[in-house]
Parts: C-alpha cells; structure tokens; sequence
C-alpha cells in the first residue's frame, strides 16, 4: 500500500517506533537511525517494533554522523522521532531547518505532553499521560483504583495510531500539492480524543462523571467476572436482545430481578448476583455455555492462550517470530498477506545505506 515511500525514524521508546513498524508492514520503506550500544534493553537486541525496517547505526553526539542523517532525511519522504521538544532543533534536524531543504517532507513528533504547553518538557509515561487526559477515569469499579492494560491505551491508541493517521494525512497532502507538514501526535490529544464515543452518550444521559454510573462502566451486563477456576469472563450485551439471549443461556430468562436491564439503583444487586452465580463454575463451562451465541459473552484470554483460540488461530493473528509469539500486522488488504521481515540486528544495514547515499551525491 505503502511502496515507494520511504521514511526515517530516531530510535526511540514505544510509541514512535511502533508507528514506524506499522508503515513499514504497510510496504513503506523505513530506516531506523540506531543510537551505537545495546539499545533498549526491555526490547532486547532485536526489538520486534523494528520488523520490516532497515538499521542504520548513527551517533547523534558525532557532526559527521548528523551530517548523515541530514542527508537521509532530505531524501525520505515523511521522518518520525519521538525526543523532547527541542532536541531536533538542538541537533539542526528540526522542521524548519529540513522542510527548508525538504519541502515535501512530513515530520512526524511523538510526544505525551505535546510539542508546548506547562509540561510539554517533563517526563511521563503512558498511565501519567491518559490520568491527565481523562482517559483512565472509567477504567474501574467505583471504590477502586483505576487501571488500564500496559501502554495500550496511551502510548498505541493515543499515540501510535494518531501518529499513523496524521502521517498518512500528510503524505497524501504532499503528494497533490508537492507541501509536507508537521505533525504533533501527543498522547495526550489523542487519547482525550478517543473519548469522543463515550462524551456523545452524554447528551442522553448515559455518562456519568460518576465512575460506575455511565451506560458501559457500571451495569451488570458491562464487566469482568471471576469463575471458579480462577478464569475471566467478559459480559457486555448491550442490546435488549443480546441481553436476552444472555439470560436465557443462564436459565434466567424469567427472573424478576434480573428483568430491569437498564435500571441503575438495581446494578450493585444485579451485578452481586451473578458474580456468584459464575463463581460456581470453571471458566470451560461457561464458554461452552455461550458457545455459538449472541450474548456477547468472550473468556479473558492471556497472548499464548488467544494464539490457540479456534477464531484467533483461523485468522493467524498471533503468530511464532523466532520463538517468540508476535501478532500479524494490522489491518488487512484484499488481495495480499503482507509478510514482513524480521527485525534486524542493530547497524545491520549501515553499510550498504551509507554506500548508497554515497552512490547518490
């Protein structure tokens, strides 16, 4: 999809490089500038948000070596870094200075904070950045602490993927009108963003600034229950006829207390009731129990049990990278499967992208 446009990524942490890898799976290609040493060392040596990209090794302290990523970008189509504000300008990488040099070039900033603002130059991390934002709020039961799935919400949804969607707005604009762009993806923006869904449920009543009060956060038929083998199950049947085939597969199709689908003084009640009923049974049960149905009821899985399950195994989903489990990229295109290449060893390509940019002077 992406074939042909070629993009230069700055190491960096999360959000950025996971952007990176999501162009490169759509066919762009993407050389990242590898700080010398080990790297990250969560990722390890070969870190899977550098699949289908090339490694270049540059020491951004050295004037010979930012001479080189100078020239890189002048012939990249779009750049992706995710430093503080300033760091590039510091470097004479800023925007100004190649879009000067590069007018069709699309800079691509990750940040949390944002390029400005109070706190746009302290650190932070994905859960800092979507408590601000009012994206962590409903994440919880009231009385409880709020949590989120690790750097999901923030650092990919917020972050990552708004980064991806402003990109590709800007390589469009650059292809019809020869014109680049900046874009500023903080995670902040964009997970506040995300919350569009739920604040368009506001006007109706159906969110609450109250945790536990609000259309999904609070019902009995919107949660997370324990069974008795110590499994997950999830229960969101939204829908008055999902709702009903729910507690008809339950055998309670008939039960008054149950009946007030939508009635909010009833869902503590409601919601204590059938936590004790799924506490009875294994999590095997109750997955056999809405098999086949509409009462949009999932097991929680963990990755190496989703790579196993019938539906996720069919699509290939989840899949082994050298030993190590990895999803397939996403989303999909007709008429292709994209097979991506492995992450490369860090400098892997350095001497062949060195000698090429010496071929092209």
């Amino acid at each position: 999809m992406l074939s042909g446009l070629r993009v230069v990524e700055f190491e960096g942490l999360g959000p950025a490089p996971f952007a990176a890898m999501m162009l490169a799976e759509m066919g762009a290609e993407v050389i990242v500038i590898h700080r010398p040493g080990a790297g990250n060392p969560v990722a390890g040596a070969r870190n899977l948000l550098d699949r289908g990209k090339r490694s270049i090794v540059l020491d951004l302290k050295s004037a010979e070596d930012v001479a080189t990523a100078r020239v890189l970008i002048t012939r990249a189509d779009a750049l992706i870094e995710g430093f503080r504000p300033g760091v590039m300008e510091r470097l004479g990488l800023g925007p100004e200075a190649m879009r000067a040099a590069n007018p069709r070039l699309v800079y691509g900033r990750m940040t949390g904070w944002g390029q400005a603002g109070p706190r746009a130059q302290e650190a932070g991390h994905d859960l800092n950045y979507i408590a601000t934002s009012g994206a962590l709020w409903y994440a919880g039961e009231p009385g409880t602490p709020p949590v989120t799935p690790a750097t999901l919400v923030g650092d990919v949804g917020g972050g990552a993927l708004y980064l991806v969607a402003g990109m590709l707005a800007g390589l469009i604009r650059a292809a019809r009108s020869g014109r680049g762009a900046v874009v500023d993806a903080a995670i902040v923006d964009g997970s506040a963003h995300m919350m569009a869904l739920l604040m368009s449920m506001m006007p109706s009543g159906n969110l609450s600034m109250m945790r536990g009060q609000s259309l999904l956060d609070g019902p009995h038929w919107s949660r997370v229950y324990a069974c008795a083998c110590g499994g997950w199950l999830s229960v969101q049947c939204l829908e008055p006829k999902f709702y009903a085939e729910f507690l008809s597969r339950l055998g309670l199709a008939d039960d008054p207390k149950l009946a007030a689908q939508h009635d909010r003084t009833q869902w503590p009640e409601q919601g204590a009731r059938l936590a004790a009923l799924f506490a009875v049974q294994p999590l095997a049960h109750w997955a056999e129990v809405f098999a086949g149905s509409d009462a949009c009821v999932a097991p929680v899985l963990s990755p190496d049990a989703a790579a196993v399950d019938p539906h996720m195994a069919a699509r290939g989903v989840w899949q082994q990278d050298g030993g190590c489990l990895s999803p397939a990229p996403a989303p999909r295109f007709d008429g292709h499967r994209r097979t991506v290449a492995p992450p490369p060893t860090r400098g892997e390509h350095s001497a062949e992208i060195r000698a090429w940019l010496d071929a092209a002077e």
